[in-house]
């Protein structure tokens, strides 16, 4: 286990105090910014593990912003903002936004989002730079043979289907957009190749998921991307 220390960047009084109340109430460790020059200053001294954004800042947007710190920080960003469109969420994303909390939010979505991304960063704190095979409750992938197995049995994938697990899988409990994934894929993809994604995602679930209505490894994001979630280990 990782500590864990959060920076929160809202210009608004009343909800950057919900949130660091929030924080304060689970025994976070945090630390605050009005403006995008502020977070950006500390982010840059005080290395948080993880920040919490507003897109809609006084003095710069907070794209701008996300897009400054993935030029040298890969620090897990959670945007929390009043933009609510699809196009909205797809840009936050894409410029490096690991997921993206719609304003007005529950305490509780915020607390899950936060669980979310902190197993993400302790499971990375675990992974060697070696790993072969990464396991995620009864899912295994071997990279070195290529293989896939669930509940140890081998599961056949096509050469697309096991490329997007895979890519999932190195980027579990982020939230990858439709662009991202068919440019990571398929290379010279376009936004109208999204249609086949969704044949290609759908076979993958069916082979991988017991209940593909409920989905236990693959969260649909609609209008947005995709999400492999992260499954707490049983313990003993």
């Amino acid at each position: 286990m990782i500590d864990i220390t959060i920076l929160v960047v809202e210009d608004d009084r009343a909800i950057r105090n919900l949130i660091t109340t929030t924080l304060e109430t689970q025994h976070y460790v945090f630390y605050s910014a009005k403006t995008g020059e502020s977070a950006i200053m500390e982010a840059v001294s005080r290395a948080p593990n993880i920040i919490i954004l507003d897109l809609g800042l006084p003095d710069m947007d907070g794209i701008d912003v996300i897009k400054k710190i993935r030029g040298w920080s890969n620090v897990p960003i959670i945007v929390v903002s009043a933009r609510s469109e699809d196009r909205d969420k797809i840009e936050a994303l894409d410029a490096g936004a690991d997921d993206f909390l719609t304003k007005p939010f529950s305490v509780e979505e915020l607390l899950a989002r936060l669980r979310v991304t902190i197993r993400r960063l302790n499971y990375d704190a675990q992974v060697k730079p070696d790993e072969t095979e990464f396991i995620n409750g009864a899912l295994r992938i071997d990279y070195t043979t290529r293989l896939v197995y669930i509940d140890d049995k081998e599961i056949h994938l096509t050469p697309i289907e096991y490329k997007l697990l895979c890519l999932l899988a190195k980027n579990v409990g982020k939230v990858l957009t439709h662009n991202y994934i068919l440019q990571k894929v398929w290379a010279n993809a376009i936004a109208e190749d999204v249609p086949s994604l969704r044949v290609f995602m759908a076979t993958l679930r069916k082979k991988i998921e017991k209940d593909t209505a409920h989905p236990q490894y693959i969260q649909t994001h609609i209008g947005v991307g995709y999400r492999m979630l992260q499954i707490e280990q049983k313990k003993g």
